[in-house]
């Protein structure tokens, strides 16, 4: 790469995820194909006042090249996974951490003082649902959830303490999407109307759709939020979280990394931007293809009672979905992600159900893997309700929406027809032991 600067802006955002910066001043990669990893904790500094210069740049935007000092405050190939992730969101800055949960840490607490209040919608992924419930309230802050598919709905909580309001969309495991430019359009009235320092910010987590299908800073929202381990690595080999965000949020953050940890390793940095931005174009749209026919599919079989996928002419919020899930070049992204429920006469023989089918996979089925996560090549299949989402009280499951017997469905690269294959075997495994369960 030549150091020639290109005016970047210029190609489109796919081709910018594999080559990134035309000139990187973190790193002088003038030669290599492949930006290279840095594998030193520390960086040798050649005087006193270089040092100090170094400490005092913590999470600014400085002239020239950064001064790096120790890893936790900065880091070469950290910091061209943050400009690349940055391209990809449409945003001004990106801050990595260790994991997605640190990441959603950060982004709920940053920007909070003393006492301060949170609005959440009433279903989100399980931790981050523990995390606010059993921890923000021991630091102080209090959480008030709301059904957000009312975009008013949180006006009767805001009060003078409010600075952040949560959203989630597509809802982790349900897929449930919120209008997002409408809430943030009721947002924006209350603001105009707050002085500086008590403006409420918005927090939207992006890890089920990924950039590719929704960049929630086209409506307006303040920080975008990321589980790094999923979409956007790609392959179930790394673990990471980004809060991406306007440049004035830059410093808090950075300063918000070093003093609490949670920092991203330069190894699975490298593999996120080496392997997983650059191939977000390739794997996205197959995945897409794959949900569709699979969803159609149970759609069609008589033992699925209900199948939710943005997808589906039978969705219900198709107007939202076609709204804000589009991808780089303007076309619906429905995602990659199916929520589906067996029918049962009662919501013990659907979870039941559920349960079983979930054994037979793990034990007999080739395509379809029985594990949480989601994003990657492999199809990966679980049941929320006693997994990701066992943070909810079973009755608060329900009245949530999240149903006893409801899969999540996060779909891979694989021919779809072997997927339909192992859940075809699945599903009729579950009917021949119906009479048990009865």
């Amino acid at each position: 790469m030549t150091q020639k600067k290109f005016q970047d802006g210029t190609y489109s955002i796919p081709t910018r995820l594999i080559y990134g910066k035309s000139v990187a001043e973190e790193w002088d990669y003038s030669h290599h194909v492949i930006p290279p990893i840095t594998t030193s904790s520390s960086f040798r500094l050649d005087s006193a006042g270089r040092g100090a210069k170094g400490f005092g740049q913590i999470g600014r935007q400085g002239d020239g090249a950064p001064i790096y000092v120790y890893d936790r405050m900065g880091e070469p190939t950290v910091d061209m996974l943050q400009d690349a992730l940055a391209i990809a969101e449409e945003c001004d800055i990106a801050v990595t951490f260790a994991t997605g949960m640190a990441a959603i840490h950060a982004a709920l607490c940053f920007y909070l003082e003393p006492g301060s209040e949170i609005i959440s919608h009433s279903t989100v992924y399980g931790c981050t649902y523990s995390l606010m419930t059993n921890w923000m309230p021991k630091f102080g802050f209090k959480v008030h959830f709301c059904d957000l598919t009312d975009p008013k709905s949180f006006l009767k909580h805001v009060n003078d303490k409010t600075r952040l309001i949560f959203l989630e969309s597509p809802v982790n495991p349900t897929l449930q999407l919120l209008d997002t430019q409408a809430i943030i359009s009721e947002l924006k009235k209350i603001n105009e109307k707050r002085p500086a320092d008590k403006q409420i910010i918005s927090v939207f987590d992006n890890t089920f759709s990924t950039p590719f299908c929704q960049r929630p800073a086209k409506h307006r929202v303040d920080v975008v939020v990321h589980s790094l381990t999923k979409g956007l690595s790609g392959f179930g080999t790394d673990m990471g979280g980004a809060v991406i965000t306007r440049r004035e949020f830059q410093e808090r953050l950075v300063l918000f990394r070093k003093d609490f940890g949670g920092t991203l390793a330069p190894q699975p940095a490298w593999h996120i931007l080496v392997y997983g931005l650059p191939t977000l174009n390739l794997r996205i749209p197959r995945q897409q293809e794959n949900a569709l026919k699979i969803a159609k599919f149970l759609e069609d079989h008589p033992l699925v009672e209900r199948v939710s996928y943005p997808g589906l002419d039978s969705f219900p919020q198709k107007e939202i979905a076609h709204r804000h899930l589009v991808d780089y070049d303007g076309n619906f992204a429905p995602g990659i992600i199916i929520y589906f429920t067996l029918a049962g006469a009662t919501p013990a023989e659907s979870k039941k159900k559920g349960e079983e089918m979930m054994d037979y996979i793990a034990t007999n089925a080739y395509a379809v893997t029985l594990a949480v996560s989601l994003g990657q090549v492999r199809t990966l299949i679980e049941h929320p309700g006693s997994m990701t989402h066992a943070a909810y009280p079973a009755e608060d499951q329900v009245k949530l929406g999240i149903d006893p017997g409801g899969i999540r469905l996060a779909v891979g690269i694989e021919n779809p027809d072997d997927i339909i294959k192992d859940l075809t075997a699945a599903l009729a495994h579950i009917e021949s032991v119906v009479p048990v369960l009865a």
